[in-house]
């Protein structure tokens, strides 16, 4: 039996240790996030996507968190390999952390043509991607699912949810992060019922990226 109590001790501990992604991050400027569910008896796994403009690592990355009782590689929380750096031109788009007017954008392959003037900041331009081209920047499948069993069902997927405002807040006297806890052990879809308006959009979080 998977019990609701011992997946939010796991969140709790990796979220005290800054193990589990927030928006509100002062080295990332939030940009999009998702968040998927897995489980199958006696297992489960939560995985988290947080993609936002890092200039200190020069691109658009989406960090990939992995959690739960049976990953089969690797401590839960994130790895290099979960990492994605997704803008494959950043030396033609970048000019000091603004863009460079005119230049297409390469990600995944794909040249995107971007409305936006040149000088304008970069995360500005990035969130402009979303939400035409929102899958691009997100985790396909086997980014989702490299750490996990391939037997494991997806229960649920969030496109937004409500984030606790404080970083330090542990998951375990969130709703959001209870309710995902039962989703996660019982399998019933129906124990995820917020009451509180989803606010994981870039806009609620004006300080991320600031530091």
């Amino acid at each position: 039996m998977i019990e609701a109590n011992d997946i939010l001790a796991q969140l709790d501990k990796f979220a005290a240790e800054f193990k589990l992604p927030h928006p509100d991050n002062g080295y990332f400027y939030a940009v999009d996030v998702r968040m998927h569910l897995y489980r199958a008896p006696g297992r489960w796994a939560l995985i988290t996507e947080t993609v936002g403009y890092n200039p200190r690592m020069g691109n658009l990355v989406n960090v990939v968190g992995t959690y739960g009782n049976c990953l089969i590689t690797g401590e839960p929380g994130w790895e290099n390999e979960g990492i994605h750096s997704r803008v494959e031109n950043m030396e033609e788009i970048d000019d000091q952390e603004t863009y460079a007017g005119g230049a297409p954008m390469v990600v995944r392959g794909r040249t995107l043509v971007v409305e936006a003037e040149s000088g304008e900041p970069l995360e500005v331009v990035f969130r402009r991607l979303v939400p035409e081209y929102r899958d691009l920047i997100l985790a396909d499948e086997a980014e989702v699912q490299s750490r996990i069993p391939g037997d494991l069902s997806q229960v649920l997927q969030l496109d937004e949810w409500h984030q606790p405002e404080d970083i330090e807040t542990p998951p375990s006297t969130s709703e959001t992060y209870q309710q995902i806890a039962e989703v996660l052990a019982s399998g019933d879809v129906g124990c995820y019922r917020p009451s509180l308006s989803p606010n994981t959009h870039w806009s609620n979080w004006p300080d991320s990226g600031t530091l």
